[in-house]
C-alpha cells in the first residue's frame, strides 16, 4: 500500500535522487521536467562526488554504478603552485564502515543516465516537457496545473527546480534570489593523462585552475575566473583564447595542459557562479523545497550536487518516519540547514581569497574541515 503520492518538480541530479529515494520508503513519485528529454537537462561537463555524496548514492542503491562508470580516485586531491611545485597533498577523509573512495568523477550525462534508469526501475514516473502551471494546497492535498493542460492531485509536492525555483515562491516571502560572487567557472573536457589519478589544484595569481577525472580516458579542466560582471553567453570564436590568457600565468601541468588541449574546436562551458542560502522554515503547508532552490553552492568544494542527493535521502526518511508532514518538514530542515550553511559559507570564503579578498585564508584547512563534517552522520 502507497504511503503517498509526492510530485516533484524537477529532473535534475536532486529531483532524481529525491523521487528515487521516496519511491524506495513507499511512496508513489512523479517527476516533471521542463526539458524534453534525459539530456536536454544536464548542463557542464563532469561532476566531483565527494564520499559524502558517493554515501548518500550508496543508500538509495546508485554508488556502485556511478563509481563503475567514472573515475574512482584514491585520495582527494593535491594542492600545486602557479609554477607546478607541489605544495601539499589532500588524502580526503574516509566515512567510517564504508568501501567507497575519497572521490569518484564522472560525466554529468552519464549520472542522469544512471539516476533517471534507476528512478525507472522503482517505479517512478518521469514527464518531460511539462511542469507545473499552478498549485493550490487546500490543506489535505495540492491540486496541480500542469503546463501541459493536464490537472493532477498529489499530497505533497517537492520542489527540486534549481536556483531560479519557480515553486520557492509558494513557500518563501519576498523576492528571494541568488547574486552573482564576481567570479565565473570555464568547464571543458580533456583527455586523461596519467598524471590526473584525483583532482589537481593549481593556484594562480587570480583564480584557481584545477583538473578532475571523470573516466578511463577523460578528465576535465576548470578555472574560477574572477569578473566582475556576470558573464552572458559568448558568441564568436574568442572563448578558447580568454581561457588561454587567463592561464597563461601558469607552468607545470597546467601550462602544459593549455598549450596541448585549449583550442579555438574545444567545446568549453562558461557558467556565472551564484549563491544563496535560504533561512528556514524550507516548507510551508504540503510543499517543501531542496537543492538550489533554498542552498545555490558554488563549485570551490565540489558539493552542490552533494548536497542535493543528501536532501532527498534526508527528507524521504522525515516522511517515512513522521504522519505529521509538519514535523517530518521540521526535522529535514533541521538536518539539512547548518551543514548546507557550512558548504555554502566555506565555498564563498575560498571563493573571496581565490579574488584576493581575504589574505591569510587557508584553502586546504577550510577544505579539509568541511571534508571531516561531511564524513559526520546525516
Amino acid at each position: 500500500m502507497s504511503r503517498g503520492s509526492i510530485l516533484i518538480v524537477g529532473g535534475g541530479i536532486g529531483g532524481l535522487s529525491t523521487a528515487i529515494a521516496v519511491q524506495k520508503k513507499g511512496y508513489d513519485a512523479t517527476v516533471v521536467e521542463l526539458n524534453s528529454d534525459v539530456h536536454s537537462s544536464v548542463y557542464g561537463v563532469g561532476i566531483i562526488q565527494p564520499m559524502n555524496a558517493l554515501r548518500a548514492l550508496d543508500m538509495i542503491g546508485v554508488a556502485q554504478d556511478c563509481i563503475a562508470a567514472g573515475y574512482p580516485a584514491k585520495r582527494w586531491g593535491g594542492l600545486y603552485a602557479t609554477d607546478g611545485t607541489f605544495i601539499k597533498e589532500m588524502p580526503g577523509t574516509p566515512v567510517p564502515g564504508l568501501d567507497l573512495p575519497p572521490m569518484n568523477g564522472l560525466t554529468r550525462p552519464k549520472l542522469h543516465e544512471i539516476l533517471t534508469s534507476h528512478a525507472v526501475e522503482a517505479g517512478v514516473t518521469i514527464r518531460y516537457s511539462t511542469t507545473f502551471a499552478q498549485l493550490d494546497d487546500d490543506g489535505d492535498g495540492v491540486d496541480i496545473s500542469f503546463t501541459d493542460g493536464t490537472t493532477g492531485r498529489f499530497d505533497i509536492v517537492v520542489g527540486a527546480d534549481g536556483v531560479y525555483s519557480k515553486t520557492r515562491g509558494y513557500v518563501v516571502e519576498g523576492e528571494v534570489r541568488p547574486y552573482y560572487i564576481g567570479q565565473s567557472a570555464y568547464r571543458v573536457n580533456i583527455p586523461l593523462l596519467p598524471e590526473i589519478d584525483s583532482i589537481i589544484l593549481q593556484a594562480g595569481p587570480e583564480g584557481m585552475a584545477g583538473l578532475v577525472p571523470i573516466g578511463e580516458d577523460l578528465a576535465y579542466l576548470f578555472y574560477n575566473a574572477h569578473m566582475e560582471a556576470q558573464p552572458t553567453p559568448e558568441s564568436g570564436d574568442d572563448t578558447a583564447q580568454k581561457l588561454r590568457d587567463y592561464l597563461a600565468p601558469f607552468d607545470g601541468f597546467m601550462g602544459r595542459i593549455r598549450d596541448e588541449f585549449i583550442d579555438d574546436g574545444c567545446e568549453i562551458v562558461l557558467r556565472p557562479e551564484e549563491s544563496l542560502i535560504v533561512e528556514a522554515p524550507w516548507h510551508k503547508g504540503r510543499i517543501v523545497l531542496l537543492g538550489d532552490s533554498v542552498h545555490a553552492i558554488t563549485p570551490h568544494l565540489g558539493q552542490g550536487a552533494a548536497q542535493a542527493i543528501e536532501d532527498g535521502v534526508v527528507l524521504a526518511d522525515c516522511l517515512a518516519e513522521h504522519d505529521d508532514l509538519a514535523v517530518a518538514f521540521r526535522e529535514y530542515t533541521d538536518r539539512r540547514f547548518e551543514r548546507c550553511k557550512l558548504i555554502v559559507d566555506t565555498s564563498l570564503d575560498i571563493a573571496e581569497w581565490e579574488m584576493g579578498r581575504k589574505p591569510g585564508f587557508d584553502n586546504i584547512a577550510a577544505t579539509d574541515h568541511v571534508l571531516e563534517v561531511m564524513a559526520q552522520p546525516l
